[in-house]
């Protein structure tokens, strides 16, 4: 029952998917992913791309570097993301404690309905 919004990239000349109920076109992938940043409330992560890793690795960065509030969570669904996480937090500990996994979509909803 609430507003979907489909941030799209016309340079990637695809069609926002029916689930949509506001469509914000965007030139360029840099405008694309600094909207989606700025319009979160939270990021839910799904596997994924090399295009889901750069929208994660932006988010996370910003995070990990003061320049997102904390209360905006970084949820990972299921195992995909935990095999890069730990790699990180081989070098950085702390970067870990930005980001939480769960292993199922309605653990998320839980999340955001306990926290938002």
């Amino acid at each position: 029952g609430g507003e979907i919004i489909g941030i799209t990239c016309s340079a990637f000349k695809s069609q926002a998917n029916k689930y949509i109920t506001r469509e914000i076109i965007t030139a360029s992938l840099d405008e694309r992913l600094d909207t989606l940043i700025k319009l979160g409330h939270a990021y839910i992560v799904l596997p994924g791309g090399t295009g889901t890793l750069l929208e994660l690795a932006k988010v996370w960065e910003l995070k990990n570097k003061g320049f997102l509030k904390r209360e905006k969570p970084i949820i990972l669904i299921g195992g995909f993301w935990k095999p890069l996480v730990e790699l990180l937090k081989t070098d950085d500990p702390d970067c870990g404690r930005y980001v939480v996994q769960v292993d199922e979509s309605n653990q998320a909803i839980q999340l955001l309905s306990d926290n938002l």
